[in-house]
């Protein structure tokens, strides 16, 4: 996997990629991640990326030249599965379903907006998709980008130490994840519950099932629902027994 990053702060890009699981995949060469400065094709003395909007309004916004030449200078001819993607707050969430999607790229040209946007001829004739981390506004998008590298990496083969922990993840089933236990077993007067000590691995699994539907209900009966439809039989039954609904309503 190839990540291409436009951005005008490459060093705030490479400063947030000195550790971690990106880190270390992209030491072992697991994947590949540049950042492009996009001040690097601009044509004038200023290095300027922005301008005043036509039809007046507040702000600046990013003009269309450095933009193209930067995607087209990033743009690998042996790749053949490729997406350039506007961080954008307009764009469509990312989640588990998306990431995964974008896993099965051989590149993802990740182009970092600021000021009030781009200019719309850039958007329509060279970017593939828009993408927003949340209902919410940031500075720019190098810290949605680095998201997107961070959780589309980790589904990547080989890069977890373990191979089931991007299988079971919170979200990767729609329900959210089972609560966690690790050493001492009883740490200010709270124990772990003892189920997880008994070896009985499909008790301790239909435990955890149980646990992560009923925090699902607590936190995001809206993820329940989806989950809902996918529960097999025995999963229905498991859930009655425990005075559980498949459903929120």
């Amino acid at each position: 996997m190839i990540f291409s990053i436009v951005t005008i702060f490459p060093l705030l890009i490479e400063a947030c990629l000195q550790d971690g699981i990106v880190a270390r995949a992209r030491k072992q060469g697991k994947v590949e991640i540049e950042t492009v400065n996009l001040r690097d094709f601009t044509s004038d003395r200023h290095r300027t990326t922005d301008d005043r909007p036509f039809g007046g309004g507040a702000g600046m916004v990013m003009t269309p030249e450095p933009l193209s030449l930067a995607v087209q200078k990033s743009c690998r001819q042996q790749v053949r599965d490729r997406r350039v993607i506007l961080l954008s707050p307009q764009g469509r969430r990312f989640d588990q379903e998306t990431a995964t999607t974008l896993a099965r790229e051989q590149q993802l040209i990740l182009v970092c907006g600021r000021y009030e946007g781009v200019d719309e001829r850039f958007r329509s004739r060279y970017v593939d998709e828009e993408i927003s981390v949340g209902d919410f506004i940031l500075s720019g998008g190098e810290l949605p980008a680095l998201m997107v590298v961070d959780g589309v990496t980790r589904l990547l083969p080989g890069v977890l130490g373990c191979s089931d922990s991007a299988a079971n993840d919170t979200f990767s089933s729609s329900l959210l994840k089972h609560p966690q236990y690790t050493r001492p077993r009883v740490f200010e007067d709270m124990e772990v519950p003892e189920i997880l000590f008994s070896g009985d691995h499909r008790r301790i699994e239909e435990y955890r099932f149980i646990e992560s539907v009923r925090r699902t209900k607590e936190r995001r009966p809206d993820l329940l629902e989806k989950a809902a439809a996918s529960f097999t039989e025995q999963e229905k039954r498991l859930l009655e027994a425990h005075g559980l609904k498949a459903q929120t309503g």
